[in-house]
């Protein structure tokens, strides 16, 4: 078994703290782990400011950059979390849309939605984690 640890260029890098992706493979699977993705740009840039819909689809083109970098792709995700700052039930149709821009319907993943009280940085109002699998 190997592990491999990456922060692609296209995404900002927090290495300091934590790694963007780290890819396990035991020679039949690459199982991927996708560190939380905020609505930053390459250079930490906040977009969408007070904008949720702004910054769900700037999280999920962020994960897709991170899938990319790993040659998989949103139907390789098996398992995505996603965490709301002040959460209310209203929100669930604008990160939706976002959601569907990435994801088929007939290749969902599992999804855990948590409203928090705050995220790592002051502005950032949504953060999505993932977990794929992909064959060698």
């Amino acid at each position: 078994m190997s592990k491999e640890f990456i922060n692609p260029p296209d995404l900002p890098n927090w290495e300091q703290a934590f790694s963007q992706i780290v890819v396990v493979s035991d020679g039949v699977a690459k199982t991927v782990y996708i560190s939380g993705q905020v609505s930053v740009d390459k250079d930490k840039n906040l977009i969408g400011a007070g904008d949720l819909s702004a910054q769900a689809m700037q999280a999920f083109q962020n994960l897709e950059i991170a899938l990319r970098a790993v040659n998989a792709t949103a139907s390789d995700v098996v398992k995505l979390n996603i965490y709301v700052k002040d959460y209310k039930p209203a929100d669930a149709a604008l990160i939706n849309a976002a959601l569907t821009r990435y994801f088929t319907q007939a290749r969902l993943p599992t999804s855990t939605w948590l409203g928090v009280q705050s995220l790592a940085e002051e502005g950032f109002l949504i953060e999505v984690d993932a977990i794929a699998v992909v064959e060698q």
